[in-house]
């Protein structure tokens, strides 16, 4: 075999064993997406079952999202003491409680709790995937890598929307009403329980292939496990220099840094780089994404007119939307970059919000008010969605990262679940109702779109390409400013 052919069949292999890793971590976003997106199907029964206010459904819907937020933040420490791959196997434990235990709920306080479980398992996940992927992936397509997390992601919600379509009764369309009666009464009382069980399957799976993936090469590095480190990257990298390059840039980013503590995340260059990954993980949930994910189903009953059981069919054309254009960003985040594409969707999610919200106020729904909404999803997918999971995954220094990206996606889960929170009470508003028709939460995050992009092009630096210790000389150019 000649070495050309050699060299190209190493780097083939190189290349199957890192999208393996991949893929197996990004079952961890499949598990966030599940997760998160069982809600949007059984509130619409355990909302009724229970017989729950505004402000109690606004609990039970973000009360794990409160979960993710302590998951997130408890994140970052574990990924640093006992390693991304362990504390991905935790959340995979306390996806399967959560799963179990939602399903048998009989009161408020029962589905909270196994809710907040649930969240614990997703912060931790979201905080842990995204980094584990960045690190054991090469910088020329580190973009697309941590990407198929966000791709993931949007399966999850596909998944679950399919599941819950289905298990809701499937297509409704031509039902005898008396049979629409029975079937909407039996989701009431046990179809919401079956969809939380539904999660059960792909949560054993994720922790069962946990098992069969290697340690983060930089987690290693950082334990002093050089030995452990080379052997990773060995089979990482499409080469033996390669390797030892890796290794060496590893080491050096390393050498005379402290422990990661609050003194160095406020320094000049990273606290500036924090405050950046704080507020793109805010902008990525007040412009409003997991508002229209969540009540998605409410929706489409309520301002836009379809029964509980056919707007489970309409969730369904959303969780399409969403995994099809995340393989626009998967496919051209490396080569057109991150700015780009999310200032193009900031804008088409401020256009299809304010569609949406015009339609509203003016009561005039219908097929322009769904596609206001799929134009809102779709760019999302292709910006907000993947980009900032991907920036937030490659901005940090190695000695910082697990700690930097704890606090970011914290914030990212705190304004999740306020969102999620107050959606209901919003909604519900008497200025809501009667000065706006139920338009104004739609023109709010509208409003926020408009904010983000902005922030973007004028803070934002542009990351693609970069290794992530080339990253640390970003930051390094900020403090000489």
């Amino acid at each position: 075999m000649s070495t050309a052919a050699s060299v190209h069949k190493s780097a083939l292999k190189q290349q199957r064993t890192t999208l393996q890793i991949t893929l197996v971590a990004a079952l961890g976003g499949l598990l966030f997406g599940y997760d998160t997106g069982v809600i949007a199907g059984s509130q619409l029964y355990f909302t009724e079952y229970f017989n729950f206010t505004a402000a109690e459904q606004g609990w039970a819907v973000s009360s794990a999202l409160y979960g993710c937020l302590m998951g997130a933040l408890a994140g970052g420490y574990l990924a640093n003491r006992i390693s991304r791959k362990y504390t991905l196997i935790l959340g995979a434990v306390l996806f399967v409680v959560s799963a179990w235990g939602s399903g048998f709920a009989d009161t408020l306080d029962q589905l909270v709790i196994y809710r907040i479980l649930g969240g614990l398992g997703v912060g931790l996940a979201s905080l842990a995937a995204p980094m584990y992927i960045a690190e054991i992936s090469p910088a020329k397509n580190r973009g697309r890598m941590v990407s198929y997390y966000q791709l993931a992601v949007v399966i999850g919600f596909f998944v679950v929307f399919l599941a819950t379509y289905f298990i809701g009764g499937g297509d409704t369309q031509n039902m005898a009403t008396e049979r629409l009666a029975l079937l909407h009464e039996h989701n009431v009382t046990q179809g919401w329980r079956v969809m939380f069980w539904s999660e059960l399957l792909p949560a054993t799976a994720f922790f069962l292939l946990l098992f069969t993936v290697p340690h983060s090469p930089r987690w290693l590095m950082l334990k002093g496990r050089t030995d452990e480190a080379e052997a990773v990257l060995a089979r990482i990298t499409s080469s033996p220099q390669e390797a030892a390059s890796e290794l060496s840039d590893i080491r050096a980013s390393l050498e005379n840094r402290s422990s990661p503590n609050l003194t160095v995340l406020f320094t000049k260059g990273i606290g500036f780089a924090l405050f950046l990954g704080v507020m793109l993980s805010i902008f990525q949930q007040v412009t409003g994404i997991n508002a229209i994910l969540y009540y998605g189903a409410e929706i489409f009953s309520n301002a836009l007119g379809y029964g509980p059981e056919d707007a489970l069919k309409q969730q369904l054309w959303l969780g399409a939307v969403n995994l099809l254009f995340t393989f626009v960003a998967i496919y051209k985040i490396d080569s057109w970059g991150r700015k780009p594409l999310f200032i193009a969707g900031a804008v088409g999610m401020c256009v299809g919000l304010s569609i949406l919200g015009l339609s509203i106020y003016v009561q005039q729904m219908g097929i322009i008010s769904l596609l206001a909404v799929l134009l809102f999803v779709g760019s999302f997918a292709m910006s907000m969605g993947p980009v900032v999971w991907v920036i937030l995954s490659e901005m940090f220094p190695n000695n910082v990262r697990s700690v930097a990206m704890s606090i970011a996606v914290a914030a990212q889960w705190l304004f999740n679940a306020l969102v999620a929170n107050s959606f209901p009470l919003v909604n519900q508003s008497a200025l809501n109702q009667d000065g706006f028709n139920g338009a104004l939460p739609y023109f709010i995050f509208a409003g926020f779109c408009v904010v983000a992009m902005i922030f973007v092009w004028k803070l934002v630096p542009e990351t693609k390409g970069k290794t992530l210790e080339e990253m640390e000389a970003l930051w390094s150019i900020k403090d000489k400013g």
